[in-house]
């Protein structure tokens, strides 16, 4: 009997090891500065992410930038997680 538990132990984890890893969700880097935000991910534009509300706010709009729960990301990494980005038109 643990003989037959213990292969297909096995065989979950042959499974698992050769699925797409493309399912893993990639990490979100916040910085308190803008410049490091820029330099962690030069070739691509910062953000405003408020983690209360769950949404991003770009340069140039009233919230960017405002508030104590919030931080500066990269849009290609924070498009990438479960945050949207702010329906308010730019100022």
């Amino acid at each position: 009997m643990r003989l037959g538990s213990y292969s297909c132990f096995t065989a979950f984890l042959a499974i698992i090891s050769c699925t797409s890893h493309s399912a893993i969700a990639q990490s979100l880097t916040p910085f308190r500065y803008e410049s490091q935000a820029q330099r962690h991910c030069p070739g691509d534009m910062i953000v405003w992410l408020d983690f209360r509300t769950g949404r991003y706010y770009l340069k140039g709009q009233r919230r960017y930038a405002s508030g104590y729960s919030g931080s500066f990301v990269c849009r290609n990494e924070v498009r990438n997680s479960s945050y949207r980005r702010s329906p308010l038109g730019l100022r």
